[in-house]
């Protein structure tokens, strides 16, 4: 089976696993610091805070910012789970703006402005699918309401901008992602303060975390805010040392794999619309195309699937999925609603070659030949 996403782990990741064990150290210490550090130097800022997952970064970054009941916070309903639940989490409200187009599938400037109230505190940017968002208008707009800004940038690690936007910056290292810890995510800002607020925050609020109380030899600490279990361990921050060296030339891979994707599926489907076939800046970390209007994506990944091809979908509407449908009933996003009807997402990882680029897009013409 052709799989949409394969993490790429080899003998560096084992011995780096092993080193970290037999340092004796596991919890959080001097690595997860080293990672924070080269993660931040990859990005081109000064300081970043690694945290247990991307979730985790998202709902310090809203608790950081004191966003929480009677606020408003605008967000896609073309992401996943997670960007909104962090908005629950804190007490606040999700408001879903549609997305731009169907062959742009991010935020939509235009309904974001119809969608502020005097309630709106921030707006949370997904850069969907590895694209980044043009940021000069949303800095603007944010400017101009008085609103935090906040990425979800679980698809865009390594890309030169992200993290720069407005107040910070929540990735991703899940194990689909272009580099990844199994579990695990980051917050870059740069705003200091906004930094170490999140830092103590991931720690239950404490003081000092274990390893700095037994190499500064502290007996022990104080509790200055309310905080969570959001650390990362050691273990996992040996992994993205090692992964993040292999990043750039990852990215690249993918860059071509999706180059060659463009090429193949406008020569064999081009009935089948291709998003952001474009230059922009992205990650290229999953590769989104719309099938024609009135063929089954269901019917077709079946017929993929039997061909030893996985597909998935990126992503059911968040404003579709039960419990937000009851929370918001009567709630209509006609783009996104068409775009994850019309979506399947095809395999796009690092390992792959070029004649498995072909072989897919010509098993998904084959797929939606079937249908007519």
């Amino acid at each position: 089976m052709l799989l949409v996403a394969q993490p790429e782990l080899g003998a560096a990741e084992k011995r780096a696993l092993c080193e970290t064990i037999d340092s004796g150290w596991i919890t959080m210490g001097p690595r997860v610091q080293a990672f924070e550090e080269a993660f931040a130097a990859r990005h081109g800022a000064a300081d970043a805070v690694a945290v247990g997952s991307c979730t985790a970064a998202l709902h310090l970054i809203l608790a950081a910012l004191d966003i929480g009941p009677g606020d408003e916070v605008l967000a896609p309903s073309l992401t996943f789970v997670a960007t909104t639940n962090s908005i629950l989490y804190v007490g606040a409200t999700p408001v879903f703006v549609d997305i731009d187009a169907l062959d742009r599938p991010l935020l939509s400037l235009a309904e974001a402005e119809a969608k502020v109230t005097p309630r709106t505190k921030a707006i949370i940017l997904v850069h969907f699918a590895g694209r980044l968002a043009d940021p000069a208008p949303w800095r603007e707009f944010a400017e101009r309401h008085g609103l935090y800004l906040v990425e979800d940038a679980a698809h865009v690690i390594g890309v030169e901008g992200v993290g720069t936007y407005g107040e910070a910056a929540a990735f991703s290292f899940y194990g689909n992602k272009n580099m990844t810890t199994a579990e695990g995510g980051m917050v870059l800002s740069r705003s200091p303060e906004l930094l170490e607020r999140i830092r103590r925050m991931r720690g239950h609020g404490m003081t000092s975390g274990t390893f700095e109380r037994v190499s500064k030899r502290e007996a022990g600490y104080d509790v200055t805010m309310l905080g969570y279990n959001y650390r990362m361990d050691e273990l996992r921050a040996a992994i993205g040392l090692v992964q993040l060296e292999q990043l750039p030339a990852w990215n690249e891979r993918r860059r071509a794999l999706r180059a060659a994707y463009a090429n193949e599926l406008g020569r064999v489907c081009p009935a089948v619309l291709v998003p952001f076939d474009d230059d922009g800046p992205s990650a290229n970390h999953i590769m989104p195309v719309l099938l024609p209007r009135g063929v089954s994506s269901r019917a077709v990944a079946a017929f993929m699937r039997e061909a030893k091809v996985q597909t998935t979908m990126h992503y059911p509407a968040i404003h579709q999925l039960s419990y937000y449908r009851d929370r918001f009933p009567g709630l209509s996003l006609p783009v996104t609603e068409e775009f994850c009807e019309r979506e399947i997402t095809l395999p796009l990882h690092p390992s792959m070659g070029q004649g498995q680029v072909t072989e897919v897009a010509e098993i998904l013409a084959a797929a939606i030949r079937g249908q007519g």
